[in-house]
Protein backbone atom coordinates (compact mmCIF):
# COMPACT_ATOMS: atom_id res chain seq x y z
CA UNK A 1 0.00 0.00 0.00
CA UNK A 2 0.56 3.68 -0.45
CA UNK A 3 2.03 5.58 2.56
CA UNK A 4 3.09 9.07 2.98
CA UNK A 5 6.01 9.42 4.75
CA UNK A 6 6.51 13.15 6.69
CA UNK A 7 10.11 14.75 7.18
CA UNK A 8 9.52 18.15 6.90
CA UNK A 9 6.38 20.41 5.44
CA UNK A 10 8.46 20.52 1.91
CA UNK A 11 9.45 16.79 2.32
CA UNK A 12 6.66 14.37 1.99
CA UNK A 13 7.25 11.30 0.16
CA UNK A 14 5.01 8.22 -0.95
CA UNK A 15 6.40 5.29 -0.03
CA UNK A 16 5.25 1.27 -0.17
CA UNK A 17 4.78 -0.71 2.73
CA UNK A 18 3.15 -4.01 4.05
CA UNK A 19 -1.24 -3.70 4.71
CA UNK A 20 -0.89 -3.71 8.71
CA UNK A 21 -2.44 -7.29 9.68
CA UNK A 22 -4.88 -7.18 12.27
CA UNK A 23 -6.13 -8.84 15.47
CA UNK A 24 -9.13 -10.77 16.14
CA UNK A 25 -10.51 -7.74 17.93
CA UNK A 26 -9.34 -5.01 16.04
CA UNK A 27 -10.63 -3.14 12.14
CA UNK A 28 -8.84 -2.33 8.90
CA UNK A 29 -10.08 0.80 7.55
CA UNK A 30 -9.80 1.87 4.09
CA UNK A 31 -8.86 5.71 4.18
CA UNK A 32 -11.08 7.52 2.38
CA UNK A 33 -10.01 11.09 3.26
CA UNK A 34 -7.78 12.82 5.89
CA UNK A 35 -7.35 16.73 6.41
CA UNK A 36 -4.25 18.64 7.39
CA UNK A 37 -3.95 20.03 10.68
CA UNK A 38 -2.68 22.77 12.15
CA UNK A 39 -0.30 20.54 14.11
CA UNK A 40 0.34 18.47 11.18
CA UNK A 41 2.47 21.48 9.82
CA UNK A 42 3.97 22.59 12.97
CA UNK A 43 7.09 21.77 12.20
CA UNK A 44 8.79 22.69 15.18
CA UNK A 45 6.58 20.00 16.92
CA UNK A 46 6.82 17.63 13.97
CA UNK A 47 10.79 17.46 13.24
CA UNK A 48 12.49 16.10 16.02
CA UNK A 49 10.48 12.86 15.45
CA UNK A 50 10.83 12.28 11.48
CA UNK A 51 10.01 10.03 10.43
CA UNK A 52 6.58 9.93 10.47
CA UNK A 53 3.04 8.72 8.72
CA UNK A 54 1.05 11.85 10.09
CA UNK A 55 -3.06 12.54 9.78
CA UNK A 56 -5.34 12.01 12.29
CA UNK A 57 -8.64 13.67 10.92
CA UNK A 58 -9.70 10.79 8.83
CA UNK A 59 -12.42 8.80 7.29
CA UNK A 60 -13.03 5.65 5.71
CA UNK A 61 -14.82 2.43 5.28
CA UNK A 62 -14.52 -0.74 7.22
CA UNK A 63 -12.02 -3.15 4.66
CA UNK A 64 -11.75 -6.40 7.12
CA UNK A 65 -12.72 -6.61 10.52
CA UNK A 66 -11.35 -9.09 13.54
CA UNK A 67 -13.60 -12.33 14.38
CA UNK A 68 -14.47 -11.33 17.40
CA UNK A 69 -15.93 -7.53 16.07
CA UNK A 70 -19.37 -7.20 16.47
CA UNK A 71 -21.98 -4.54 15.65
CA UNK A 72 -19.93 -3.30 12.67
CA UNK A 73 -19.84 -4.46 8.82
CA UNK A 74 -17.39 -4.36 5.94
CA UNK A 75 -18.22 -1.58 3.79
CA UNK A 76 -19.28 0.18 6.43
CA UNK A 77 -18.86 4.10 6.37
CA UNK A 78 -16.99 5.50 9.33
CA UNK A 79 -14.83 8.30 11.61
CA UNK A 80 -11.88 6.94 13.87
CA UNK A 81 -10.52 8.43 16.59
CA UNK A 82 -6.63 8.32 17.10
CA UNK A 83 -6.35 9.29 20.76
CA UNK A 84 -8.52 7.57 23.27
CA UNK A 85 -8.79 7.53 26.89
CA UNK A 86 -8.64 4.58 29.53
CA UNK A 87 -11.64 6.12 31.46
CA UNK A 88 -10.57 4.23 34.45
CA UNK A 89 -7.66 6.53 35.87
CA UNK A 90 -8.04 9.42 37.97
CA UNK A 91 -8.18 12.15 35.40
CA UNK A 92 -10.59 10.19 33.28
CA UNK A 93 -12.33 10.16 36.51
CA UNK A 94 -12.67 13.58 36.91
CA UNK A 95 -13.84 14.24 33.67
CA UNK A 96 -10.22 15.67 31.89
CA UNK A 97 -10.16 12.51 29.26
CA UNK A 98 -7.46 14.50 27.37
CA UNK A 99 -4.87 14.77 30.07
CA UNK A 100 -5.29 11.08 30.20
CA UNK A 101 -1.98 9.34 29.78
CA UNK A 102 -3.04 6.51 27.81
CA UNK A 103 -4.97 9.07 25.48
CA UNK A 104 -1.68 10.98 24.74
CA UNK A 105 0.02 7.11 23.87
CA UNK A 106 -2.84 5.62 21.91
CA UNK A 107 -2.98 6.12 18.01
CA UNK A 108 -3.79 4.01 14.55
CA UNK A 109 -0.96 2.48 12.06
CA UNK A 110 0.66 3.74 10.38
CA UNK A 111 -1.54 7.01 10.22
CA UNK A 112 -4.44 8.57 8.49
CA UNK A 113 -2.51 9.38 5.21
CA UNK A 114 -1.97 5.30 4.22
CA UNK A 115 -4.63 4.06 1.86
CA UNK A 116 -5.21 1.27 4.80
CA UNK A 117 -4.82 1.93 8.75
CA UNK A 118 -5.15 -0.86 11.35
CA UNK A 119 -7.55 0.50 14.22
CA UNK A 120 -6.27 -1.34 18.01
CA UNK A 121 -9.22 -2.97 19.55
CA UNK A 122 -9.23 0.32 22.24
CA UNK A 123 -9.56 2.39 19.09
CA UNK A 124 -12.57 0.39 18.12
CA UNK A 125 -13.73 0.34 21.33
CA UNK A 126 -14.14 4.10 22.08
CA UNK A 127 -13.03 5.96 19.13
CA UNK A 128 -14.59 4.54 15.85
CA UNK A 129 -18.00 5.85 15.00
CA UNK A 130 -20.39 4.84 12.19
CA UNK A 131 -20.40 7.97 9.93
CA UNK A 132 -24.04 9.08 9.63
CA UNK A 133 -25.24 9.19 5.65
CA UNK A 134 -26.00 12.75 6.12
CA UNK A 135 -22.00 14.02 6.91
CA UNK A 136 -19.91 13.25 3.88
CA UNK A 137 -16.58 11.80 4.06
CA UNK A 138 -15.17 15.56 3.24
CA UNK A 139 -16.99 17.05 6.18
CA UNK A 140 -16.10 13.86 8.03
CA UNK A 141 -12.68 15.18 8.76
CA UNK A 142 -13.86 17.92 10.56
CA UNK A 143 -15.11 15.87 13.57
CA UNK A 144 -11.97 15.64 15.20
CA UNK A 145 -11.15 19.70 15.27
CA UNK A 146 -14.46 20.34 15.96
CA UNK A 147 -14.53 18.26 18.90
CA UNK A 148 -11.42 19.81 20.24
CA UNK A 149 -13.29 23.11 20.10
CA UNK A 150 -16.19 22.00 21.11
CA UNK A 151 -13.94 20.95 24.14
CA UNK A 152 -12.09 23.99 24.74
CA UNK A 153 -15.47 26.10 24.51
CA UNK A 154 -16.77 24.39 27.35
CA UNK A 155 -13.67 23.96 29.29
CA UNK A 156 -13.58 28.07 28.99
CA UNK A 157 -17.04 28.43 30.83
CA UNK A 158 -18.83 29.93 27.67
CA UNK A 159 -21.93 31.68 28.13
CA UNK A 160 -24.61 32.88 25.28
CA UNK A 161 -24.51 36.52 24.43
CA UNK A 162 -20.71 36.54 25.76
CA UNK A 163 -18.46 38.97 23.35
CA UNK A 164 -15.40 37.04 22.28
CA UNK A 165 -12.24 37.97 20.48
CA UNK A 166 -10.61 35.10 18.37
CA UNK A 167 -6.93 35.71 17.30
CA UNK A 168 -5.85 33.54 14.48
CA UNK A 169 -8.74 33.46 11.95
CA UNK A 170 -7.22 29.61 10.42
CA UNK A 171 -9.14 27.00 10.63
CA UNK A 172 -9.60 26.38 14.18
CA UNK A 173 -10.45 30.25 14.62
CA UNK A 174 -12.94 29.94 11.65
CA UNK A 175 -14.27 26.85 13.66
CA UNK A 176 -14.43 28.76 16.88
CA UNK A 177 -16.18 31.32 15.04
CA UNK A 178 -19.26 29.05 13.62
CA UNK A 179 -19.53 27.00 16.57
CA UNK A 180 -20.36 30.39 18.97
CA UNK A 181 -23.01 31.66 16.39
CA UNK A 182 -24.37 28.11 16.65
CA UNK A 183 -24.59 28.61 20.44
CA UNK A 184 -25.29 32.22 20.77
CA UNK A 185 -23.19 34.05 21.41
CA UNK A 186 -22.56 38.02 21.44
CA UNK A 187 -20.18 40.00 19.01
CA UNK A 188 -17.33 38.16 18.14
CA UNK A 189 -14.27 39.67 16.84
CA UNK A 190 -11.46 37.99 14.62
CA UNK A 191 -7.91 39.25 13.92
CA UNK A 192 -5.19 37.82 11.97
CA UNK A 193 -2.41 39.16 9.82
CA UNK A 194 -4.04 37.39 6.55
CA UNK A 195 -6.51 39.78 4.88
CA UNK A 196 -7.73 36.48 3.28
CA UNK A 197 -8.60 34.55 6.19
CA UNK A 198 -9.89 38.11 7.65
CA UNK A 199 -12.81 38.55 4.87
CA UNK A 200 -13.54 34.91 5.34
CA UNK A 201 -13.59 35.36 9.17
CA UNK A 202 -16.86 38.48 7.83
CA UNK A 203 -18.23 36.18 5.30
CA UNK A 204 -18.69 33.52 8.26
CA UNK A 205 -20.51 36.13 10.55
CA UNK A 206 -17.67 37.66 12.49
CA UNK A 207 -19.20 41.22 14.03
CA UNK A 208 -15.73 43.00 12.44
CA UNK A 209 -12.19 41.90 11.57
CA UNK A 210 -8.87 43.42 12.94
CA UNK A 211 -5.11 43.36 10.92
CA UNK A 212 -2.62 43.73 14.27
CA UNK A 213 -0.05 45.15 11.78
CA UNK A 214 -2.78 47.71 10.87
CA UNK A 215 -4.61 48.65 13.83
CA UNK A 216 -4.25 47.93 17.78
CA UNK A 217 -6.63 44.98 18.50
CA UNK A 218 -7.49 46.00 22.24
CA UNK A 219 -8.39 49.82 20.97
CA UNK A 220 -10.89 48.14 17.65
CA UNK A 221 -12.18 45.66 20.28
CA UNK A 222 -13.22 48.24 23.03
CA UNK A 223 -14.23 50.72 20.07
CA UNK A 224 -16.70 48.31 18.63
CA UNK A 225 -17.72 46.26 21.89
CA UNK A 226 -19.55 49.87 23.46
CA UNK A 227 -16.39 50.59 25.39
CA UNK A 228 -15.56 47.32 26.61
CA UNK A 229 -13.05 44.56 26.40
CA UNK A 230 -13.64 41.17 25.85
CA UNK A 231 -15.26 38.65 27.42
CA UNK A 232 -13.84 35.76 26.49
CA UNK A 233 -10.40 35.40 23.87
CA UNK A 234 -9.49 32.56 22.11
CA UNK A 235 -5.98 32.43 21.05
CA UNK A 236 -5.34 29.97 17.78
CA UNK A 237 -2.00 31.45 16.62
CA UNK A 238 1.09 30.74 18.06
CA UNK A 239 2.73 34.07 17.95
CA UNK A 240 4.44 35.63 21.10
CA UNK A 241 2.33 38.98 19.57
CA UNK A 242 -0.76 37.02 19.11
CA UNK A 243 -0.29 36.15 23.15
CA UNK A 244 0.37 39.63 24.30
CA UNK A 245 -2.82 40.81 22.38
CA UNK A 246 -4.69 38.23 23.91
CA UNK A 247 -3.42 39.87 27.41
CA UNK A 248 -4.01 43.27 26.58
CA UNK A 249 -7.90 42.33 25.05
CA UNK A 250 -9.33 41.04 28.12
CA UNK A 251 -12.27 42.25 30.14
CA UNK A 252 -12.31 42.97 33.56
CA UNK A 253 -13.90 39.34 34.82
CA UNK A 254 -12.87 37.41 31.64
CA UNK A 255 -11.00 34.57 30.60
CA UNK A 256 -8.19 33.88 27.71
CA UNK A 257 -8.34 30.52 26.08
CA UNK A 258 -4.90 29.39 24.60
CA UNK A 259 -5.91 26.75 22.04
CA UNK A 260 -2.48 27.60 20.20
CA UNK A 261 0.44 27.14 21.89
CA UNK A 262 3.69 28.95 20.45
CA UNK A 263 6.80 27.68 19.90
CA UNK A 264 8.86 26.04 23.90
CA UNK A 265 11.27 28.91 23.68
CA UNK A 266 8.92 31.76 23.71
CA UNK A 267 8.65 33.24 27.05
CA UNK A 268 5.59 35.96 27.55
CA UNK A 269 5.14 37.91 30.59
CA UNK A 270 1.99 37.64 32.52
CA UNK A 271 1.19 40.58 34.29
CA UNK A 272 -0.37 38.69 37.54
CA UNK A 273 -1.27 41.51 39.78
CA UNK A 274 -3.59 43.66 37.06
CA UNK A 275 -4.79 39.81 36.29
CA UNK A 276 -5.77 39.33 40.18
CA UNK A 277 -7.37 42.52 40.91
CA UNK A 278 -9.51 42.40 37.06
CA UNK A 279 -10.41 38.46 38.16
CA UNK A 280 -8.83 37.37 34.85
CA UNK A 281 -8.82 33.54 34.70
CA UNK A 282 -6.30 32.18 32.11
CA UNK A 283 -7.41 28.13 30.51
CA UNK A 284 -5.58 25.91 28.16
CA UNK A 285 -7.14 22.95 26.13
CA UNK A 286 -5.63 20.25 24.28
CA UNK A 287 -7.83 17.66 21.80
CA UNK A 288 -10.98 15.83 22.38
CA UNK A 289 -12.61 13.01 23.83
CA UNK A 290 -15.20 10.93 22.68
CA UNK A 291 -17.98 12.24 24.27
CA UNK A 292 -17.10 15.70 22.78
CA UNK A 293 -16.70 14.14 19.29
CA UNK A 294 -20.10 12.42 19.65
CA UNK A 295 -21.87 16.27 20.18
CA UNK A 296 -20.15 17.84 17.42
CA UNK A 297 -21.14 14.54 15.00
CA UNK A 298 -24.67 15.31 15.69
CA UNK A 299 -24.33 18.94 14.98
CA UNK A 300 -22.91 18.49 11.73
CA UNK A 301 -25.27 15.76 11.08
CA UNK A 302 -28.35 18.53 11.79
CA UNK A 303 -26.13 21.30 9.84
CA UNK A 304 -26.41 23.29 12.63
CA UNK A 305 -22.68 23.81 12.14
CA UNK A 306 -21.79 24.17 8.37
CA UNK A 307 -18.03 23.30 7.39
CA UNK A 308 -18.40 22.46 4.04
CA UNK A 309 -17.65 26.20 3.10
CA UNK A 310 -14.10 25.97 4.71
CA UNK A 311 -13.01 23.56 2.28
CA UNK A 312 -10.79 25.13 0.07
CA UNK A 313 -8.04 22.55 -1.60
CA UNK A 314 -8.84 18.83 -2.15
CA UNK A 315 -5.49 17.11 -3.63
CA UNK A 316 -5.19 13.61 -4.68
CA UNK A 317 -3.01 11.16 -2.92
CA UNK A 318 -0.59 11.26 -5.47
CA UNK A 319 -0.36 15.21 -4.57
CA UNK A 320 0.09 15.02 -1.05
CA UNK A 321 3.35 16.72 -0.87
CA UNK A 322 1.74 19.97 -2.93
CA UNK A 323 -1.21 19.61 -0.19
CA UNK A 324 1.13 19.79 2.79
CA UNK A 325 3.04 22.98 1.44
CA UNK A 326 -0.24 24.48 0.71
CA UNK A 327 -1.63 23.83 4.29
CA UNK A 328 1.59 25.11 5.51
CA UNK A 329 2.28 28.37 3.66
CA UNK A 330 -1.74 29.28 4.47
CA UNK A 331 -1.68 32.16 2.48
CA UNK A 332 -5.26 31.63 0.53
CA UNK A 333 -6.51 28.08 1.65
CA UNK A 334 -8.48 27.31 4.61
CA UNK A 335 -9.34 23.64 5.19
CA UNK A 336 -6.80 21.25 3.27
CA UNK A 337 -7.93 17.48 2.03
CA UNK A 338 -6.34 14.84 0.98
CA UNK A 339 -8.65 12.12 -0.55
CA UNK A 340 -7.03 8.93 -0.49
CA UNK A 341 -9.55 6.84 -2.20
Amino acid sequence: MRVAVYYSNSDVRLEERQVPEIGEEEILVKAVACGICGSDVMEWYRIKRVPLVLGHEMTGKIFKKGRKIKGLQVGQRVFVSHHVPCNTCHYCLKGRHTVCHTLRTTNFEPGGFAEFVRIPSINVDRGLFKLPEEISYKEGVFIEPLGCVYRALRLSSFTPGQSVLIIGSGVSGLLFLKMLKAFGSGPVFTADINDFKLEKSFEFGATAFINPRKENVADVVREENGGRLAELVVVTAGSKSAVEDALNSVDRGGVILFFAPPPPEVQVDIPLAKFWKDEVTITTSYGAAPSDLKVVMELLRTKKVIVEDMITHIFPFSEIGKAFQTAAQSKNSLKVIVQIE
